[in-house]
């Protein structure tokens, strides 16, 4: 039965299959060698092996070949330039893909980290209604920005001492705002 290849030209399966089984016979250590000796994950290098046989079954040995193990080396080598191609194109895929549908951000539900993130938002503007300027941009630094005191004081071109003051006094400020409003609501909810 004749069916027809990738080029639309006529091709005879049965008669290819038992050419690669011809082939295999005779040149499967060459063949699994040269394999194994180019891709060092054994895994990977077994299924390279079944993948080639494969491929002399679509793309057979042309008849007029003389140098067979040439050809064949030449062939191997190829499929595993492909493989490692499309190995490679897959993976920056699926990072891409991955990159772009983030489920999740560090471990949360979307709107589970839009809904922190508009709370902190809320909290950094009741802090920087509750401090001085310099006491919010010391706390802003340290703790939003991640910079240390030293970088924090550079930034505000003063001392650390300084820094660390603001830092203390600002946090002091707002943890007695918290406080008293704890206790409004406490006390709202027992009437």
């Amino acid at each position: 039965m004749s069916e027809k290849n990738a080029t639309g030209q006529e091709s005879d399966t049965p008669d290819n299959v038992e050419r690669a089984t011809a082939i295999f016979f005779e040149h499967g250590n060459f063949i699994r060698g040269v394999i194994r000796y180019k891709i060092k994950d054994e895994s990977m290098a077994e299924d390279l092996f079944h993948n080639f046989f494969l491929s002399l079954v679509s793309r057979p040995v042309p008849a007029e070949v003389r140098d067979i193990k040439g050809y064949i080396y030449k062939a191997i080598i190829n499929d595993i330039t492909d493989h490692i191609r499309h190995l490679g194109r897959y993976q920056a895929m699926t990072h891409r893909c991955a990159d772009y549908n983030k489920l999740t951000v560090n471990n949360r539900l979307p709107e589970d980290a839009l809904m922190e993130k508009e709370q902190t938002e809320r909290m950094i503007e009741l802090i920087r209604k509750r401090v001085t300027r310099n006491e919010f941009k010391a706390i802003a630094s340290r703790h939003l920005d991640g910079l240390s005191i030293k970088e924090a004081a550079d930034g505000m071109s003063i001392n650390n001492r300084s820094v660390s003051r603001y830092i203390s006094t600002g946090l002091r400020k707002v943890k007695q705002f918290l406080v008293i409003e704890q206790e409004v609501k406490d006390d709202s909810t027992q009437l």
